[in-house]
């Protein structure tokens, strides 16, 4: 990836460029020095790949999709399945903290939603898929079923989120896109009461 060209989507400091930054910084390349970043949606992104105009593009279902069913490159980082990134959560739900100090139960009902749909994604794939293109989210039925079968959505039970935010943290320092320290980041930052709460409630 050293000089290469990558496209995003939604821009520098996007969640695309934010993880493919630590990731490359992981393996010590430089992402504000040694990558070339330019901005292009999926579709044009797509065609300009196809095109061997960039090297490489952060995909995501359902360009990832694509990309896999024209045998369009290859992958070279899943973070679902290789280590170390499959072992944190790749999502996480953050507020204002006005929000949570005024609103506590409206808080703890909407991440209550958040994590039931999670289960709902992986239990019933079929139907999560449907409801996806029946919303008009996407068109391909195929791929919003492979996606959902892939996403490992259960596995928020399992995972400790401080350890996420701590490595990331380190990841993201490292890439040169923060100066706080993981420590500082989750004594200001974070609050599990409501996670860990609704963990206990929601068993199973």
């Amino acid at each position: 990836m050293k000089g290469k060209t990558v496209a995003l989507a939604f821009g520098l400091g996007g969640p695309e460029h934010t993880f493919i930054a630590s990731l490359l910084a992981y393996v010590g390349i430089d992402p504000r020095q040694e990558v070339r970043w330019i901005v292009h949606p999926f579709d044009a992104s797509t065609r300009l790949f196809a095109a061997g105009q960039l090297d490489a593009v952060a995909a995501m279902p359902p360009q990832s999709r694509e990309l896999r069913a024209r045998h369009l490159g290859h992958v070279l980082v899943n973070s679902t399945v290789d280590r170390p990134w499959s072992q944190y959560y790749c999502c996480m739900v953050y507020t204002h903290k006005a929000f949570v100090q005024q609103y506590p139960v409206a808080t703890k009902r909407v991440l209550r939603a958040i994590l039931k749909a999670a289960d709902l994604c992986t239990s019933e794939p079929d139907g999560a898929a449907r409801f996806l293109v029946e919303k008009e989210y996407t068109t391909n039925y195929a791929y919003a079923r492979e996606t959902m079968q892939d996403v490992v959505c259960r596995q928020w039970r399992e995972y400790d989120p401080e350890d996420t935010v701590r490595f990331y943290a380190l990841r993201l320092q490292d890439a040169g896109m923060i100066r706080s320290t993981p420590q500082k980041i989750i004594a200001q930052g974070t609050d599990w009461r409501f996670f860990n709460a609704l963990k206990k409630e929601m068993k199973g």
